[in-house]
């Protein structure tokens, strides 16, 4: 179960990080050139993350989706 909470996340990352590349490179096409500079920014804190261990998107999907599941709650006893 681990596994394919770590795998979805990976993907889900790299469907967001894709789509704001695709959505920069759209808009510096059809609107101003100068939103390329998100795509730089995009560019920058991946490059980062590979040195400091810290990425923004994995940090909102660690506190979307937890590693661990909480356990259930137990019914009292009297």
């Amino acid at each position: 179960m681990k596994t394919y909470r770590i795998q979805s996340k990976i993907k889900v990352h790299d469907g967001i990080v894709g789509a704001t590349y695709l959505l920069s490179v759209i808009l510096a096409f059809t609107v101003n050139i100068q939103w390329l500079y998100l795509a730089g920014a995009v560019a920058v804190l991946q490059i980062s993350s590979a040195f400091t261990g810290f990425c923004p998107v994995y940090f909102v999907l660690n506190k979307m989706m937890p590693e661990e599941t909480p356990e259930p709650a137990k019914p009292e006893v009297l």
